[in-house]
């Protein structure tokens, strides 16, 4: 069985990421798979504007964004295989794949990155009542037929959800002379970025309805038309609130999954609020010598964010193949998410091996007005900072410092959590 020092799963700006900061921390025999015909993952069809501002300090397009990060990768001659797609990983780090001009085959890897990024959720999942008809797309889907494929999918057409794909897909669709009759989101907040709202409804006219939901899907080979509700506190439908909306294209931008079925078989466990795995500081999942990072883990709002996590994983890779072994791990302290914060990545911090800073990424449950954010080791409170605006959309993060647990050399758990001044 051929060996590889770290097989990386996955060719999108996680992986490549994690490829160049493993190759930067010195390991040479590095592998990536990746199951598409031509690196850089979603970015491909994400043309609009404003990737890179964190990274690279200048306002770039996906292609743009991605096409940095496979020139590093080429740069140092990092072999990927395309087209090839991973069918089975186990917990001793023995990955399967399979493409046409090799079939089936085994590889032993001293490390595995996971980066597969994540799907859209399908219309199934949503239990939407009427016939199904020609012109329904994930937005996501939409979004490739548009800009990869080069077809227009609609004149007419009503956005399902109010995440980021299904934001800049108003935008994109007007652009292209389809008429956007409205977004309608289930929730009483959007899922989106504040800056998208603003850069994609705002500025084109188009109407947001918060608390809505579509309660009728009409048409039997192409769709013609929809009927909207407003929703309770319950999210159930009040009746008398109906609105029809005729139009041939309906888009659902109704939340993304961390495409995690890999991670499974190889007996990683998952976190159940971020459908991701659940991973220590040095982002590596609770199946020694598996890693993971970016969208698998938990979905992020900025491709910036994805590419600092890949690197951190990488390097953690790297270190780990270099060591043969593992770090003894011996003063584990879980986080704990309280009080409007929803989760938080990692979950796990070692507190006598991290480095000097760790970075806490996390979202909140719901739309907050001047709170504070809250870090207590056990029940003694260490820091707080004010924000006017907090919003499930939005991703915020903490920094811990490793000096800072100095004076608690017993801690038990870190707990963040939203709090009224």
């Amino acid at each position: 069985m051929k060996h590889h020092d770290i097989v990386i799963i996955g060719g999108g700006p996680a992986g490549l990421s994690a490829a160049a900061a493993a190759r930067k921390a010195g390991i040479q025999d590095i592998l990536i798979l990746e199951r598409d015909g031509v690196l850089g993952g979603i970015l491909n069809q994400c043309i609009h504007n404003g990737f890179g501002l964190h990274t690279f300090k200048e306002e770039l397009t996906g292609p743009e964004y991605a096409s940095r990060y496979i020139d590093m990768v080429e740069e140092e001659k990092i072999p990927y295989k395309l087209n090839t797609i991973v069918v089975d990983i186990n917990k001793d780090r023995e990955v399967t794949y399979i493409n046409k001009e090799e079939g089936l085959v085994t590889i032993q890897a001293g490390a595995v990155i996971l980066a597969m990024g994540c799907r859209e959720r399908p219309r199934g999942a949503l239990n939407t009542p009427g016939y199904r008809p020609a012109g329904i797309y994930s937005a996501g889907t939409a979004q490739r037929l548009m800009n990869i494929e080069g077809y227009c999918v609609g004149k007419e057409v009503v956005i399902l959800g109010s995440g980021d794909i299904g934001l800049i897909m108003a935008r994109r669709m007007t652009l292209e002379g389809a008429k956007v009759k409205v977004v309608a989101e289930l929730m009483p907040y959007s899922g989106g970025l504040k800056r998208n709202i603003v850069q994609c409804l705002d500025d084109y006219g188009i109407p947001l309805k918060l608390s809505h939901t579509i309660i009728n899907i009409e048409g039997k080979d192409r769709l013609t038309g929809i009927t909207l509700a407003q929703v309770d506190e319950n999210r159930n439908p009040i009746p008398g609130t109906e609105e029809h909306y005729t139009c041939d294209t309906l888009l659902l931008s109704v939340g993304l999954i961390p495409e995690n079925e890999l991670s499974k078989g190889a007996g990683v466990s998952m976190n159940r609020i971020t459908s991701g795995p659940n991973v220590d500081d040095c982002l590596e999942t609770e199946v020694e010598g598996i890693y993971a990072c970016g969208n698998v883990l938990h979905v992020h709002d900025l491709v910036d964010f994805v590419s600092q996590e890949a690197a951190l994983a990488g390097e953690n890779a790297a270190a780990y193949v270099k060591e043969g072994k593992e770090k003894e791990k011996t003063h584990k302290v879980p986080l704990v998410a309280e009080n409007g914060v929803r989760y938080t990545v990692p979950q796990v911090l070692n507190v006598d091996t991290m480095k000097d800073s760790v970075t806490v990424r996390f979202r909140v449950a719901d739309v907050y007005k001047d709170r504070c954010i809250a870090i207590y080791y056990d029940d003694k409170l260490i820091s707080r900072r004010k924000k006017k605006v907090l919003a499930p959309g939005e991703m915020e993060q903490v920094v811990l410092k490793k000096s800072s647990f100095e004076e608690y050399p017993e801690i038990k758990q870190i707990k963040i959590c939203t709090e009224v001044e």
